[in-house]
C-alpha cells in the first residue's frame, strides 16, 4: 500500500492507504475529521468540498494519492484562535443551515467563491452554488449568508 503525505489544516498528515482510497475517506477515516461529509459519492452534491492548494475541490472526486504533498484545508481548519471564519459566522448569523449536512461543503465553496470573486451579487452566488445541493433550506439564507460574508471580508 502506498504511503500518502500532505498537510491538513496546517499539520502534517500521512498514512498507508489503498491506492483507490478517495481523499474524502482519507480525511474522515484516517484523520478523524468528520466535518467533510460523504453525500453522494458521485461528485454531485458538494457535501465533501475541501480546499486543495487553495482551491475548492470535491474530495470524493479525487484519490488521496493525487493529493500527495498538497495543502488541504477542511471546514475544521477555517476557524482561527477560537474565532469562526467570517463565512462560518455569516452562516450562523443568517441561519444559512437547517439540517447541517450540506453546510461544511457550502461553507468551503463559499470561502473559495469569495476569494475568487469578492464583489458578489445574488445571481453569481446562485450560479456558483450549482455544484452544492441542499435539500432543506431552499438556498435563500445560504445566499444571504454568503453575500454578508463577502461584504464583511472586503
Amino acid at each position: 500500500m502506498p504511503v500518502v503525505a500532505m498537510t491538513v489544516n496546517g499539520k502534517p498528515a500521512s498514512a498507508d492507504v489503498e491506492a483507490r482510497t478517495l481523499l474524502v475517506h482519507f480525511i474522515r477515516e484516517h484523520l478523524g475529521l468528520t466535518g467533510t461529509h460523504v453525500g453522494c459519492d458521485t461528485s454531485q452534491c458538494g457535501a465533501c468540498v475541501v480546499h486543495v492548494d487553495g482551491r475548492a475541490v470535491k474530495s470524493c472526486a479525487i484519490l488521496a494519492v493525487q493529493a500527495e504533498g498538497a495543502d488541504i484545508v477542511t471546514v475544521e481548519g477555517l476557524a482561527k484562535n477560537g474565532e469562526l471564519h467570517p463565512v462560518q459566522q455569516a452562516f450562523r448569523e443568517h441561519h444559512g443551515l437547517q439540517c447541517g449536512f450540506c453546510t461544511p461543503g457550502m461553507i468551503m465553496t463559499a470561502v473559495d467563491l469569495i476569494r475568487r470573486k469578492p464583489n458578489l451579487d445574488e445571481k453569481t452566488v446562485r450560479e456558483e452554488l450549482e455544484g452544492n445541493i441542499c435539500r432543506c433550506t431552499g438556498y435563500h439564507n445560504i445566499v444571504k449568508a454568503i453575500l454578508a460574508a463577502s461584504q464583511a471580508m472586503r
